[in-house]
């Protein structure tokens, strides 16, 4: 990345490798907001989409406004170069059998009723061709000023839902307990095979960017996660989610578990005792304080006594100083609320006293 538009990038990258291994404190933002002054590179703009299926589905369109957008996005701080080319959350689902529908703020996935028992990658499928593209274009324009993100794939029991529907995957739980994890092994497999070549297509001498919660690591990086997990026993989570992500831990290199819900926090410590798991980010849900709120300071001491970093998210300024002085800095990975670049500015110069 040696013509990154980053000029900090490399005391980033050591603030990640840091966090990952349990140490460091990075500080960051979920994608990206206009920075001040001028753009790193005078970027020529696309001509304005035609509708939400060309600005999200267009390949060589949505290259060239990523491109267009990162060289006027603030990288200040932790904020890590990267291009969001996230085809809706779970597009593993797409890639399928399910189909994808370009809405104002994302993409849906509409699963599809008529997908039977096996699972197979299909080479010819759609959306599966979309995601190299579009993983292709984006690459291309980026020569090495940023990091091209692996799409928010999503994996096993979400998957499965995002492919067949959820009312579908909790009978078969019940009715058809040994069919279910059939499919789930189908998922996984096929997972590693997606995994693996876009990985190929993205990596920078070894090193890749994932889009949700802006990761970045010297290896193979995922973010995994269990949405379902609020809806199902413990017992079940041990059988039909546990297995598969202790896989993906085993399999890559650097791995966040995405928990999402107060109800999910009952299986955080089925999530605890996969060992390679690096770290965990907490999503507190709907109508609940954000990351940021003293009343989630014992989860995240529970998440790092257990040995795992943690990732609080959309922390306000004026939480900041309370989280590190209860929670401590070490193995923190803080993704704040910014506003401006002025905000990002104050942050970072708070934070200096605890590196």
């Amino acid at each position: 990345m040696n013509r990154t538009w980053k000029e900090n990038w490399e005391q980033s990258k050591r603030h990640y490798l840091d966090w990952w291994n349990g140490k460091g404190l990075v500080i960051s933002m979920w994608e990206h907001l206009a920075k001040d002054g001028p753009p790193h590179e005078d970027v020529t703009p696309p001509a304005p989409a035609k509708d939400w299926n060309q600005f999200w589905f267009d390949p060589q369109w949505r290259a060239q406004n990523l491109h267009y957008q990162l060289s006027r996005s603030s990288l200040k701080a932790d904020i890590p170069p990267v291009a969001n080319t996230h085809l809706g959350p779970g597009s593993l689902s797409a890639i399928l059998g399910a189909n994808l529908e370009g809405a104002e703020e994302t993409i849906w996935i509409k699963h599809n009723p008529n997908i039977g028992d096996a699972i197979r990658l299909d080479e010819q499928n759609p959306w599966w061709k979309l995601h190299l593209d579009l993983l292709a274009a984006c690459k291309q324009l980026s020569q090495d000023r940023y990091f091209v993100g692996c799409p928010d794939l999503v994996e096993g029991l979400d998957t499965l839902i995002g492919l067949k529907g959820a009312e579908t995957i909790l009978i078969d739980m019940a009715l058809r307990p040994e069919v279910l994890e059939q499919q789930l092994k189908q998922i996984n497999d096929i997972y590693f095979e997606v995994f693996d070549r876009i990985y190929d297509l993205i990596q920078v001498d070894g090193e890749m960017a994932f889009c949700y919660f802006s990761l970045w690591g010297p290896g193979k990086v995922s973010k995994l996660q269990c949405d379902v997990s609020v809806m199902i026993s413990e017992a079940d989570f041990r059988r039909f989610a546990l297995p598969f992500l202790r896989q993906q831990c085993e399999r890559i290199d650097y791995t966040l578990y995405h928990l999402d819900g107060v109800d999910a926090i009952r299986h955080l410590d089925a999530v605890l005792e996969i060992e390679e798991l690096n770290a965990v980010q907490w999503t507190p849900g709907a109508g609940q304080p954000q990351g940021g709120d003293p009343c989630w300071y014992d989860l995240y001491r529970r998440i790092r006594d257990a040995g795992k970093s943690v990732m609080p998210c959309w922390v306000e300024l004026d939480e900041l100083y309370p989280l590190l002085d209860n929670v401590g800095p070490e193995g923190l990975n803080i993704l704040m609320h910014f506003r401006s670049e002025s905000d990002i500015d104050k942050a970072w110069a708070m934070t200096d006293k605890y590196r």
